[in-house]
């Protein structure tokens, strides 16, 4: 490349810092399974309870469970309790927004 000293800082500069980097990869990894994508639009439309996902989806409730705790660990969903019932919902409203513009992208 030819950049001098001062495009080269100045582009440096507008990059991410090292932690939002990790923050941004984490983010994304979440979207990167087909199973915790489905989830995810799921909840967008509604906030469901594993059985529920589990029987749209179509695949069994340790899978859905298990996606789940990974979304919930990257703060991408929370959950009520009533009772017995946990229901799963979208902690973060952007996140449509994240997918709509991904859409539209592709």
């Amino acid at each position: 490349m030819n950049l001098n000293f001062k495009e080269e800082y100045s582009i440096k500069n507008l990059m991410p810092s090292k932690a939002d980097m990790k923050n941004l990869t984490t983010f994304f990894y979440a979207f990167s399974d087909d199973t915790r994508l489905r989830i995810i639009i799921l909840l967008i439309i509604k906030p469901l309870c594993v059985g529920d996902i589990s029987f749209i989806l179509n695949c069994n409730q340790t899978t859905v469970s298990h996606q789940l705790k990974i979304l919930k660990s990257l703060n991408i969903v929370a959950c009520d309790r009533n009772g017995k019932s946990i229901t799963y919902y979208i902690k973060n409203p952007s996140i449509q927004s994240v997918l709509n513009a991904t859409v539209d992208c592709i």
